[in-house]
């Protein structure tokens, strides 16, 4: 008896940041909009963390320097991040996912995997619960969404990149490799711009190359990880979608629109950080038990500084105080900062904690 054919559903949200916000601000719809540091006239440091399609048109991109996208398209409507919105925003689309999956797997804060396979009998069926799946995300969080279906995680995610915005790709088991064949290298999950500068060096240009191309010569040059390309531009990949592991750790940091020796300003970034890893102590029902304070001075010289407490606590006053006392001691008139952060971890559940106390 044959085992049963996998269908996995890849879900990303369209420019989620800027989506949320031109929900919010139905105004800025059809106007190139930018979410990350403040370009303070072309001046800003920082980057880009998401743009919409509009701001894409001019050449910007996620993780480009805020200084650059400013140059390209210095009429964007610029906004700061606002992380507890979309935050919760996530959480609500995360739930509306989770109730359609045998199994779920969440990929940062907008993209999730879902292992659909005993949901449905086939590609026809799968198709119609990932319109479903489109469309209540969109009537209840007037978002749109970016589905691809395959047989594993690395078709389903390649594919839900092939039509965005709000797309439905479809790849059956049989068209795999006919898919991927045409597709850039860079398409393959883990093929970085390094990985891919080397590639094209040996004459590989598309995932259709890379698959034709000697699998001997492929772990010579690039030991495992060439026996694993090679598998995957022949669209092979057993890795199962699975709850991913317990919240380790949560950060923030901010950059400095200049180097500063304030320290005034800088124990109120400090602060404000704090209330923003605060909120997602108290959002995910988190006690934390150690504190982490990071520095970077004006040469980059970067420092982390840590206490673990002698009690499990949630309160925003013994996380301020105790980042405060750890802050103090790279607080040297001689010496700019250009960087400051703070980090929670070592944590238990709030259920767990009752228990506790």
């Amino acid at each position: 008896m044959s085992e049963k054919k996998r269908i996995i559903f890849h879900v990303d949200m369209d420019h989620f940041f800027t989506a949320i916000e031109e929900k919010k601000h139905p105004e800025f719809k059809g106007k190139p909009v930018i979410v990350g540091a403040d370009p303070k006239g072309g001046k800003g440091r920082g980057v880009v963390s998401t743009c919409n399609y509009e701001a894409r048109k001019f050449g910007v991109r996620s993780g480009m320097p805020i200084s650059r996208a400013w140059k390209l398209c210095p009429e964007a409507v610029y906004l700061p991040v606002n992380y507890e919105l979309y935050t919760k925003v996530s959480s609500k689309i995360m739930a509306i996912l989770r109730k359609y999956a045998d199994k779920f797997e969440q990929w940062g804060i907008d993209e999730a995997f879902l292992d659909v396979s005993s949901k449905v009998k086939d590609y026809a069926e799968a198709e119609r619960l990932a319109r479903q799946i489109k469309l209540e995300i969109y009537e209840r969080e007037g978002l749109t969404c970016s589905i691809g279906i395959g047989p594993n995680k690395l078709v389903a995610k390649i594919a839900s990149d092939f039509q965005k915005p709000d797309g439905l790709t479809v790849v059956k088991a049989e068209d795999v490799e006919k898919f991927l064949s045409p597709l850039p290298v860079r398409k393959l999950l883990w093929v970085g711009r390094k990985t891919e500068q080397k590639l094209r060096a040996m004459g590989i240009r598309t995932i259709g190359d890379l698959a034709r191309f000697d699998p001997t010569v492929l772990a010579e040059a690039f030991g495992v990880m060439g026996t694993q390309l090679y598998l995957m531009a022949h669209g092979i990949d057993r890795s199962e979608v699975e709850e991913r592991g317990e919240i380790k750790s949560i950060s923030r940091e901010r950059t400095f629109e200049e180097d500063t020796a304030d320290f005034e300003l800088v124990f109120k970034t400090l602060e404000k950080l704090a209330e923003e890893v605060h909120g997602d102590v108290l959002e995910q029902n988190l006690y934390f038990k150690t504190v982490t304070v990071k520095v970077r001075y004006e040469n980059f010289e970067t420092h982390t500084h840590s206490r673990t407490l002698s009690f499990m606590t949630n309160r925003l006053d013994d996380l301020n105080k105790t980042a405060k006392e750890l802050l103090q001691v790279y607080l040297r008139p001689d010496r700019k900062i250009r960087l400051v952060g703070v980090r929670v971890s070592n944590f238990v559940h709030g259920e767990r904690q009752k228990t506790l106390v």
